[in-house]
This record gives structure tokens, sequence and C-alpha cells, in this order.
């Protein structure tokens, strides 16, 4: 598939089908993820790989958003090691980076995929950070809920002229 192929093609996500992801397109994603741009090259970015339905369902609890993660077969959460970035505030930009990545990837192998915000809530943040144990200085950023998609979306055109600007406002 072509960049911009995946680009239009690539929708939110919410139903996927009883079926496995493997280890090597989880691999695929993670790749992907680490070859995104960050300010200064700190790739400061860190991944949670969750495929233990405990912890799933956990994270669906703590996230008023994530009812799809009961039938996801796995999620990604997002995370940044504040130690490591450039300038506070940099990880965010980074993360999304990585994440556009991983959410693009997941469509070229055709897998679905949906971002679920965390960053900036931070009683969501507390909440995720709690249930991965993640240490003081990793702050998640957000959770892609993956599977095989069990719907069908069309693309939609989002092109509007009026919000680009030429040279000044």
């Amino acid at each position: 598939m072509y960049t911009l192929q995946a680009i239009e093609k690539r929708r939110s996500i919410r139903k996927f089908q009883d079926k496995t992801i493997s280890a090597e397109q989880i691999n695929v994603l993670l790749k992907a993820a680490m070859l995104a741009p960050t300010a200064r090259n700190c790739q400061e970015w860190e991944f949670v790989v969750v495929k233990d339905r405990i912890i799933l369902n956990a994270l669906k609890e703590a996230h008023p958003h994530a009812q799809m993660l009961s039938t996801a077969d796995c999620a990604i959460v997002v995370c940044a090691d504040t130690e490591r970035e450039w300038e506070d505030g940099y990880w965010t930009g980074d993360c999304g980076a990585a994440t556009e990545n991983i959410l693009l990837a997941a469509t070229d192998i055709g897998l679905g995929s949906v971002w679920l915000g965390v960053y900036p809530n931070q009683e969501r943040m507390k909440a995720i950070a709690d249930i991965l144990s993640l240490p003081s200085k990793v702050k998640p950023f957000n959770i892609i809920a993956l599977g095989y998609p069990d719907e069908e979306k069309e693309s939609v055109e989002r092109f509007d002229k009026n919000k680009i600007h030429y040279e000044r406002w």
C-alpha cells in the first residue's frame, strides 16, 4: 500500500474480530513507531504492549471511552520517558508522531486501530500509570486499541481550503 492510500483508508475502528495479532505484526507496528521523528532525536517514547485480558479490562475500566478494548486483541500504550526529552513538552509531539506511524502501519497490514487519548487528563494518566506500574518519569500519552476490524468505514474528505493560510494569517 502506498502511504497516501494508508492515510486515506485509516479510520478509527472500534469493533474487532476474535482473531490474534501475531508477535511479528506487533513488531512491525513498533518498528514503524520508532521510525518517527523526534525533537533533537531524543526518542523518549516507550511502549507497553498489552495482550493480557485482565490488564486490557483494567485499562477499559480506567478510560471512559475505551469499551472497544473488550474486543481488541491487544493494545499499545504509548508513553514517554520525560527524563530523555529535549525540553519540557516536546514529548507530546514526539509520541504523537510515533502514534500516527502505528496507526498507518496497522492500516497497511490489515489491522484496525483507534487512538484513545490519555494525556493531558491527569486522572486518566495516573490510573493508566498505576495499572501498568510505570515509573514516575514515564508518562502515558495514549492507548492504541488493535485488532482485526469487524466493521468497515468509508474514507472521509476532510480537506478544507479555508484552513490554509500562506505567509501570514
